[in-house]
């Protein structure tokens, strides 16, 4: 699928910052954050959406997506962690390969969905040494 982004990274043929990586999944830095922290969970299985996702690819994310936050709580301190998942245009999915976002929260913070305003590679990557030093 080289017209998704998503299955250009899973191929290596598009750069990111991963924190986690499994059979099933990879965890890696939102390229346009919309807060420091926020990091993308994907099956490595294509599906476009929560409505073609397999059960065990869908299992993985949730499973991944848990460690992850507990990764973010630990090594970021947010006040919250949202964890956010679109399913077609009309919900502001732009990337059309299933996936969840886990945005780390501070108390009274404004959000956007996506900003477009691309993160600093050297912000990302020191985001994902933290969180995955964070793993346990």
């Amino acid at each position: 699928m080289s017209e998704c982004i998503f299955c250009e990274i899973l191929a290596g043929r598009a750069p990111c910052h991963r924190v986690y990586e499994d059979d099933l999944v990879l965890g890696f830095m939102d390229a346009f954050p919309v807060a420091p922290g926020h990091t993308l969970v994907i099956p490595k299985q294509h599906a476009e959406n929560l409505f073609e996702i397999d059960a065990d690819s869908l299992a993985g994310v949730s499973r991944v997506s848990r460690k992850l936050a507990l990764g973010i709580r630990k090594a970021l301190d947010p006040d919250g962690v949202m964890v956010m998942q679109l399913n077609g245009a009309a919900a502001g999915q732009t990337v059309f390969h299933y996936h969840a976002h886990l945005i780390p929260r501070a108390q009274g913070s404004t959000l956007s969905l996506h900003p477009r305003i691309p993160g600093h590679a050297e912000e990302l990557e020191n985001w994902a040494s933290k969180i995955r030093f964070a793993l346990d």
